[in-house]
């Protein structure tokens, strides 16, 4: 029996695909797996039994990465599940930017007596616009979120321009051919109308946008942040927005200083705040989970590398390890060392830290817990799991 433990509401279509006869939900405080959504937990103190961690969700900066993986805990995301629900709010704001329409609905309401429809055109050259057909975008990173507002934009008439410098496969395959990709990020600056960035928050990405990029931009260009508020260096946005060489800042993270300045829309983190969305992450989360605690195949972390292999043996051993030299040399012939036959096996390394699976044509309980025993010893493991093939009949 798994036992996992949740923070935050999470969606019931994604908690119902652990099924009852294998997992319990909260009845531990020792989880062999969380599943949460923005609950921080770097204050948490994460129990021996913890395996995996899996936000719904694509930012993992609620959670101490880290530190989890030098205990060697298993971060999941679900990249993508949310990024229609963000792209459909960047489209919406970009159309929010050039046309005030929300300003020209509120002073509708204000209106009275029998001649309202006189007064609106009378008065409604006031609320005039601008038309996004045109007009230049930069998409600063071409990821999931990134790649679809691209393609989205180009159907409404706008020259679409892209930067990202480590696009994926994937991504590259569902961009239009006809959004160009700039060489370098300082073409989006120099040459936009609007800039819309869409990248995680690391440590080289932290105040992307600061005076420099600021300075490079068009008077006139507008700029959106939906990705992490410490992308955009607030006090630089204030300067360039009160001193007028940025004509405009829509952001989806609340902070004091932005607000009350009539050329700033600050959203209160709606990026992925639909019914759909919550669902999706939901669903991704306990998929991405629930694979790995029954089979130990890695898909969508943010700290170990993508590890995913067919389970037909009757045992499957997982290791942590550190990412040096003969490794699997020394785990291979622990394991050989026991007359145990080795029928599969897979490495992958990231940074200073791999993951191994080994699957065993083997059944001997005492054999397997020696072979364990032995892994656990090494210096240079940090975590060995035995899982068993449920779908094998002996």
């Amino acid at each position: 029996m798994f036992q996992i433990k949740t923070f935050n509401a999470i969606a019931p279509e994604g908690m119902n695909r652990f099924d009852k006869e294998t997992y319990a939900i909260n009845q531990s405080e020792n989880p062999d797996g969380i599943i949460l959504r923005s609950q921080k937990l770097h204050d948490y103190e994460f129990p021996e039994s913890v395996l995996a961690v899996a936000r719904a969700g694509a930012g993992t900066n609620n959670i101490p990465v880290d530190k989890c993986t030098e205990q060697g805990i298993v971060v999941f995301n679900t990249p993508g599940a949310n990024a229609n629900a963000v792209k459909e709010l960047v489209i919406a704001n970009l159309l929010l930017s050039v046309r005030p329409i929300l300003q020209g609905a509120m002073w509708v309401q204000n209106l009275s007596g029998p001649d309202v429809e006189e007064q609106v055109e009378a008065h409604k050259k006031q609320f005039v616009g601008n038309e996004l057909e045109g007009k230049k975008l930069g998409v600063i990173g071409l990821g999931a979120i990134g790649a679809m507002i691209a393609n989205d934009a180009y159907r409404l008439g706008m020259e679409v321009i892209g930067y990202d410098p480590h696009v994926s496969v994937d991504t590259a395959w569902s961009i239009s051919r006809r959004v160009k990709r700039a060489k370098e990020v300082s073409e989006i600056y120099n040459t936009c109308d609007f800039i819309t960035v869409h990248v995680p928050l690391l440590e080289q990405t932290r105040h992307l946008i600061s005076d420099k990029e600021l300075s490079m931009m068009k008077p006139s260009a507008k700029l959106f942040n939906f990705s992490r508020g410490e992308i955009v260096d607030t006090e630089a946005v204030l300067k360039a927005v009160n001193d007028g060489y940025l004509a405009g800042f829509t952001t989806d993270f609340a902070d004091e200083r932005l607000l009350n300045n009539e050329k700033i829309v600050v959203l209160p983190h709606l990026g992925a705040s639909t019914e759909e969305a919550e669902i999706n992450c939901a669903k991704m989360a306990a998929r991405t989970l629930k694979r790995f605690l029954e089979t130990g195949v890695i898909k969508h972390s943010v700290n170990f590398p993508t590890v995913d292999m067919s389970f037909h043996s009757p045992y499957r051993i997982t290791i942590v390890h550190n990412n040096i030299p003969n490794m699997l040399g020394k785990i291979s012939s622990t394991i050989a060392s026991a007359d145990i036959n080795i029928e599969n096996m897979i490495n992958r390394g990231r940074g200073d830290y791999a993951y191994t699976l080994v699957d065993i044509n083997e059944s001997n309980q005492q054999k397997i817990a020696d072979v364990v025993a032995q892994l656990e010893a090494g210096e240079q493991i940090m975590r060995v799991r035995v899982i068993e093939n449920t779908e094998i009949t002996y």
